[in-house]
């Protein structure tokens, strides 16, 4: 009996230090929560997430038709009416590309990373404007090109256009049913003409954290370079072709229209998404995940996200606690010594510290220091107590060793995370494993004070 209620007992404890682990796992996830609003911050000084597309021909048009419309008392007459609409003509190719020069803003603890990039696009239009139908009175307005950007706080200068070698003024709004973009216009057309366009609109855009473009064009390509060694390439296509290394990335897109169904959405009515920062309060990966235009997109990311990691080193807490506790049971069996609850409790809040010590100097170390510093300062703590509860410094400090050799595996789990399940899965086994073997010719029988059933027969 007395053997269960230690084994109740030991169990007990393991879920009493459930709570700190767990405020301590709150604490972890409230300083992710700051690192999001420390980007908004930043954003909303200085520019968002950003996002580019274009350009795309617009011509505007209105038909004046003879439709019949009854009058209140009935009788149907033929009445004047003004139907407006536009034409939407896409460039044949579309090269979209220009360094991109990365730095960091700090606010308080938290450094978010922003850019400038000399952006320039280069359009080619091929366009025949509809003729004039006898039994529609046609007028065709003054086209314009469309240019959309996510934030336009990031134009950090005027953008240069030119179409077919000449300068045209570029002016803002409009560009995309009055969405965030410029505009420049054109000379109105003669029905049925057909117009031959090249475009190139230079630019200077800053932005946060990503970067996305838009695959408009019947042929894209789009090219992105820059000195940040830790790029993110998501959206809807990957590169063709990429270049990372510790100077910097070289990605170049080769998009197709068919693969795409970037036109069919425009022509529908969707822009780019809200930029993080211009009046928005959401995370900026779940506006990226949301966006309504299929995109290209590449992001700057840290090489390791510190909250990340610790919160995955947190889910391993409750583990270390279990197999300390259990460490701790085998002990008392084995070398009949007796170890108090209350040292079975300081010995785990010491485990769970660990977790809060790793994210706090994390903010002002790389992490791979902070989780030595951390795991030397309690490995040492509890080497040096248990010196004192298990009666020998043989014992105490073998005991911490086993918990290095833990905490060394857990850093290995961290950094590899393609390979962390086999790796977390064999470090399971191995550990079963020992138990298995230190504790196969216990006679748990005896321990508990019973006698062994005898075998049935037959």
């Amino acid at each position: 009996m007395r053997l269960w209620m230690k084994i109740l007992l030991v169990a007990g404890m393991t879920l009493a230090i459930l709570v700190p682990l767990t405020m301590i796992r709150g604490v972890i996830q409230e300083r992710q929560a700051y690192r999001v609003q420390a980007v908004q911050e930043v954003a909303r000084s200085y520019a968002g997430t950003q996002a580019f597309s274009g350009p795309v021909l617009v011509v505007p048009y209105t038909d004046t038709v003879w439709v019949e419309e009854k009058d209140e008392g009935g009788v149907p007459h033929r009445v004047e009416r003004e139907r407006t609409g536009r034409w939407l003509f896409f460039p044949e190719t579309l090269e979209v590309g220009g360094p991109m020069r990365p730095d960091t803003r700090r606010l308080g603890l938290h450094e978010v990373r922003v850019y400038e990039w000399d952006g320039v696009a280069k359009a080619r239009f091929r366009a025949t404007i509809p003729g004039t139908d006898p039994d529609v009175r046609r007028r065709i307005g003054r086209p314009w090109l469309d240019y959309g950007f996510a934030d336009v706080r990031g134009l950090l200068e005027p953008p240069v256009l030119q179409v077919d070698g000449r300068t045209l003024p570029v002016e803002d709004g409009l560009g995309g049913d009055g969405g965030n973009g410029v505009h420049a216009r054109l000379p109105v057309p003669a029905p049925g003409s057909a117009l031959s366009l090249d475009t190139r609109l230079a630019f200077t855009l800053g932005g946060a954290e990503s970067l996305s473009l838009v695959p408009l064009g019947k042929q894209n390509s789009f090219a992105v370079a820059s000195s940040w060694p830790h790029p993110r390439f998501s959206g809807s296509f990957l590169p063709r072709t990429r270049e990372i290394g510790a100077s910097g990335f070289d990605a170049r897109w080769q998009v197709a229209s068919v693969a795409t169904n970037a036109q069919r959405q425009y022509r529908e009515g969707r822009r780019l998404p809200a930029s993080v920062g211009a009046g928005s309060d959401a995370d900026p990966g779940q506006v990226h995940r949301d966006r309504p235009l299929d995109a290209v997109e590449v992001a700057l990311v840290e090489p390791v996200n510190v909250y990340s990691q610790a919160d995955r080193a947190s889910k391993y807490g409750l583990l270390f606690v279990l197999l300390t506790f259990v460490g701790f049971f085998i002990f008392e069996l084995v070398k009949h010594l007796r170890i108090h609850p209350i040292q079975y409790g300081l010995v785990g809040l010491a485990l769970a510290i660990f977790f809060l010590l790793l994210v706090s100097l994390s903010e002002h170390i790389d992490f791979a220091w902070a989780y030595l510093v951390a795991s030397v300062a309690c490995i040492g703590l509890i080497g040096f107590y248990l010196v004192a509860v298990l009666q020998s410094a043989l014992r105490g400090w073998g005991f911490a060793a086993m918990l290095a050799t833990l905490y060394a595996a857990l850093y290995g789990l961290l950094v590899s995370e393609d390979n962390a399940l086999v790796l977390g899965a064999g470090l399971l086994f191995v550990i079963l494993a020992g138990l298995m073997a230190i504790t196969r010719r216990v006679d748990w029988y005896q321990l508990a004070g019973g006698s062994v059933p005898p075998l049935p027969r037959g």
